[in-house]
C-alpha cells in the first residue's frame, strides 16, 4: 500500500482535497500538521505533529517517522509545508525538487537573484531593509515600482508605488505587517511589469515541464493592490504567447532548480515576452483546484500520483473551458449575512458557490489581509462564456459588513470586479 505524507497546515483550504484525492487512489495518508489533532491517539500513523519552521527537527521526526511506517511520498498542501516537504523526501531518498531550490522559490529575493543569475532582466529590483532609510530608497528607484514581503504569499503586502510619496507610505505599511505577523525582511522593490497577467500550473517530471493549464486572469492587476479574481482557462491570448509562457516557466524553473514537483508561475505577457512575476513549488492555491479536472482526476491526484512515482502519460485537462472567481473583500469590519447565494448558484454554467468566511467573522482586506470572502466555480464551452458567468454571479452576491464597533453600515454589493 502506498502511504502519503501530506504536511497541511492547521488552516489548509487544501487538505480536504488531497485526502478524498488519496481516498480515490486507495493511498495511505499520514497527516502532518502544525498543531495536534484530536483524534491522533487513536489513529498514530495517521497524523503527526510537527513544527514547520524548524525544517532540521521536522524532517528528522519524519524520518523517524518512516522507520514505523514507510512513506513513499511527500506532498505539501500549501507555502508553509514546502521546504519542509523537500527536507523529508531528502532524507527518505523520495522524488522532490531539492532543499535549495524550496528555499529560492519561497523567498521572493532569493528568487530574483537567481533568476538575474541566469539572465533574467526583468524587473529591475533591489532589497530596502526595514531598518533601512525609505525616503532615500525612494529616490533611487524606477517608478512606477512594487515593494512586497519577500515571503508572504497571496498578494500579501504586495503595494504599487508610481512617486516617493506613495513609496514611503507603502513601505511603513510593509514594515508594520511584517511587525504583526512577526517576520523579519528586507522588503524587495521591483519595477512594475507591464501587460496581461496569467498563470501557469505544471508539474516537472525529472527537469522536463508538464504544462497543465494556462489561466488568464481577465481583471487587470494593475495596483495599487494586487488582489487576484478571476483565473479562465483555457488561455486566450494564442499559440505564441503560449509556448513562450511554457519556456520561460521552464527556463525559470530550472534556474531555481526546481527539477522535480509541482509548480505554480505567476507570469506578465507585455504581447512579445513573458516575465517571470513569481514561481512556486506547488500547486495553485486556496480551493482553485477545483477548477480543474484531468478527465475523472482531480488536480490532487495528478500531484498524488506523480509524488508516487506513477507515469502522467494519460493526463490531460479536460476540454471545457473552466474558472474561478476569488471574492475579494470590500472593505474590514465584521462579517454580518450574506445575501443571493441561490441566485448566484442559478446562474447558466456556474457548478459551485462556496462562501468560506463564517458570519461573525472579522475581515482584514489587502494589503494585510490572508483571505478571501469565498469562490464561485464555473464551466462553459468557451473561456468567454466563463468568464460571463463568473461576473455575473459575482454581481448577484451581497455582503453586510459591520464596522468593528457593529454599527449596521448597510449592505455591501460586492458587484462587478472591474472590467476585463
Amino acid at each position: 500500500m502506498t502511504r502519503v505524507l501530506l504536511l497541511a497546515a492547521t488552516n489548509s483550504y487544501r487538505a480536504g482535497a488531497f485526502l478524498a484525492a488519496a481516498r480515490r487512489l486507495g493511498f495511505d495518508v499520514t497527516v502532518a500538521s502544525d498543531r495536534a489533532q484530536a483524534l491522533a491517539a487513536a489513529n498514530p500513523l495517521g497524523h503527526l505533529t510537527l513544527d514547520f519552521i524548524d525544517v532540521e527537527r521536522a524532517s528528522a521526526a519524519i524520518e523517524d517517522f518512516a522507520r514505523r511506517a514507510p512513506i513513499d511520498a511527500v506532498v505539501a498542501a500549501d507555502d508553509d509545508g514546502v521546504v519542509l516537504a523537500a527536507a523529508a523526501a531528502q532524507r527518505l531518498g523520495l522524488r522532490h525538487a531539492s532543499v535549495e531550490a524550496a528555499r529560492a522559490a519561497r523567498d521572493k529575493l532569493r528568487m530574483r537573484e537567481r533568476l538575474a543569475r541566469a539572465g533574467f532582466t526583468e524587473p529591475w529590483f533591489v532589497a530596502v531593509p526595514l531598518e533601512g532609510d525609505p525616503a532615500a530608497a525612494a529616490r533611487r528607484v524606477p517608478y512606477p515600482c512594487v515593494l512586497k514581503p519577500t515571503q508572504l504569499s497571496a498578494s500579501r503586502g504586495v503595494i504599487r508605488a508610481d512617486d516617493a510619496w506613495a513609496f514611503e507610505r507603502a513601505f511603513h505599511r510593509i514594515v508594520r505587517l511584517l511587525s504583526v505577523e512577526r517576520r523579519g525582511g528586507p522588503v524587495l522593490v521591483e519595477s512594475f511589469l507591464p501587460g496581461a497577467e496569467v498563470a501557469l500550473e505544471g508539474v516537472i517530471e525529472r527537469g522536463r515541464l508538464r504544462v497543465l493549464a494556462v489561466f488568464d486572469k481577465p481583471d487587470p492587476l494593475d495596483g495599487p493592490f494586487f488582489e487576484e479574481t478571476l483565473y479562465v482557462t483555457p488561455s486566450r491570448l494564442g499559440p505564441a504567447a503560449a509556448a513562450a509562457l511554457t519556456e520561460t516557466t521552464a527556463r525559470a524553473a530550472g534556474a531555481l532548480g526546481l527539477d522535480d514537483g509541482p509548480v505554480h508561475a505567476e507570469l506578465r505577457w507585455d504581447g512579445r515576452r513573458a516575465a517571470v512575476v513569481e514561481i512556486a513549488p506547488r500547486s495553485i492555491g486556496g480551493l482553485c483546484s477545483r477548477a480543474l479536472r484531468f478527465g475523472d482526476a482531480t488536480l490532487e491526484e495528478v500531484l498524488l500520483r506523480h509524488a508516487a512515482g506513477q507515469p502522467l502519460d494519460d493526463v490531460q485537462r479536460e476540454p471545457r473551458a473552466a474558472g474561478v472567481s476569488m471574492i475579494p473583500i470590500p472593505r474590514g469590519g465584521r462579517l454580518a449575512a450574506v445575501r443571493g447565494q441561490e441566485r448566484a448558484q442559478a446562474v447558466a454554467g456556474i457548478e459551485e458557490v462556496r462562501i468560506t468566511v463564517p458570519v461573525g467573522d472579522r475581515l482584514v482586506p489587502l494589503p494585510e489581509g490572508a483571505r478571501y470572502l469565498g469562490f464561485v466555480f464555473a464551466r462553459a464551452e468557451s473561456p468567454e462564456e466563463v468568464e460571463a458567468a463568473l461576473r455575473e454571479a459575482h454581481r448577484r452576491l451581497e455582503f453586510d459588513i459591520e464596522d468593528d464597533r457593529h454599527a449596521p453600515t448597510g449592505a455591501a454589493h460586492h458587484g462587478d470586479p472591474p472590467p476585463a
